[in-house]
């Protein structure tokens, strides 16, 4: 505890917590100097602030010389990303998935009305929205026993709410480094769709990504451009809103799709079309938001896989200075930042690269402290070049450790 009047050490300059740290075990500068392979004068500036300590090896090299942890010289116990809760949430998804035909316990396992699941279904999907994972990922099991078929009369409105509810499960799993048994949850949303157009395109949107990150781009676009087809589009101002957004979406999955695969003519045209009908689309649905920025930042990500990094920046620069990109979801600007760090990093600005990921933690901190894709990347950062304090210390905070 500190003496009234004294600072909390944690508000200190690393610096001086180096400082407080080596005096107290009686260590000279000379001999933290030798047992990190520095000289004393290094020593003596870092302590005094004239040289910056940000670089997560060297405070992993100098924590361990003075025998504590890298958070305690970042001024706070570094708190690990719950990967175990994660890992044990999962595993409850996947055992929901698996018994997900075996019938319930009527008497003592009565399922909510569908009322009630689809306000359960419409939360759930609002969490989501807000990159809330660890709630979404929580409330996932509950959300497949309680839409198991079976529990309630087949009908439109029920198969419905079950596409929702595996969508829902494939995307988060996506997100969380699960692509195969999100391939698994996308391919039964799109069984249960039973050929309905609407219902099918909702299924087609996530069975897509989870092909696309399992590095099978050239099947991830035919399941997209063939989700579109059955969409009732002759007539785009006349079409139900809900058919322009799924059909919107569908088309910049398939470009993405189509740039993994180096194909950019099929981009354009995929965007374009996209394009066409974001410009008459104006409606953010509830369970797909579409619009013109939408298809921008597909554009950028497009142009990225492509290789054509200084346009994918360019692009992304030009959609993120806008009211539209504010108003996009938490979950979808922050993946955007964290996947558009790449090119950055790419271009040798790996600085940029840093900033995007730390745009990215105040807008949706799950998106960079949960998803495996955005720990490569700062990983990555990290080990390009010196960085900012406030970087260090959310690598520290996540758990990751970079050997020089």
């Amino acid at each position: 505890m500190n003496a009234p009047g004294q600072p909390d050490r944690r508000d200190l300059p690393i610096g001086r917590r180096v400082a407080q740290l080596r005096a107290r075990r009686g260590m000279s500068q000379q001999v933290l100097a030798d047992r990190i392979g520095r000289s004393k004068s290094w020593v003596d500036k870092v302590e005094r602030g004239v040289r910056t300590l940000d670089r997560l090896p060297m405070i992993e090299t100098v924590a361990a010389a003075l025998g504590v942890a890298p958070g305690i010289l970042l001024g706070r116990r570094v708190q690990r990303a719950p990967a175990t809760d994660a890992t044990t949430a999962i595993e409850r998804v996947r055992e929901a998935l698996a018994s997900h035909h075996t019938p319930g316990n009527a008497g003592r396992d009565r399922p909510p009305s569908l009322t009630a699941l689809d306000r359960q279904v419409g939360y759930a999907c609002t969490a989501y929205r807000h990159a809330h994972h660890a709630q979404v990922l929580r409330m996932l099991p509950d959300l497949l026993a309680a839409a198991r078929p079976g529990h309630h009369p087949t009908s439109a409105a029920s198969a419905l709410l079950l596409v929702r509810v595996y969508r829902l499960t494939a995307q988060t799993l996506v997100k969380l480094g699960e692509p195969h048994l999100a391939w698994l949850a996308a391919d039964r949303a799109m069984t249960t769709a039973a050929g309905d157009p609407s219902r099918t395109a909702l299924a087609a949107v996530p069975l897509a990504q989870a092909l696309r990150t399992l590095h099978r781009g050239r099947l991830a676009l035919t399941v997209a451009t063939t989700a579109v087809c059955p969409l009732d589009l002759t007539s785009p101002r006349e079409s139900p809103p809900d058919h322009l957004a799924l059909a919107g979406t569908l088309l910049t999955e398939a470009a993405l799709a189509a740039a993994t695969c180096g194909d950019p003519v099929a981009v354009d045209d995929l965007t374009d079309h996209a394009a066409r009908l974001a410009a008459t689309h104006t409606a953010q649905q509830h369970d797909h938001p579409f619009g013109p920025i939408v298809v921008d930042l597909a554009r950028a990500l497009a142009a990225a896989h492509l290789g054509d990094n200084h346009l994918a920046v360019t692009l992304h620069h030009r959609a993120a200075t806008t009211d539209a990109w504010h108003r996009l979801p938490a979950e979808h600007r922050a993946a955007h930042l964290v996947d558009i760090t790449r090119a950055h990093l790419d271009l040798g600005d790996h600085h940029a690269a840093g900033r995007a990921l730390l745009a990215a933690d105040r807008i949706a901190p799950a998106e960079v402290r949960l998803r495996p894709a955005a720990h490569t990347v700062l990983t990555a950062v990290l080990r390009a070049g010196p960085t900012p304090a406030d970087l260090t210390r959310l690598a520290a905070t996540i758990g990751l450790a970079v050997s020089p």
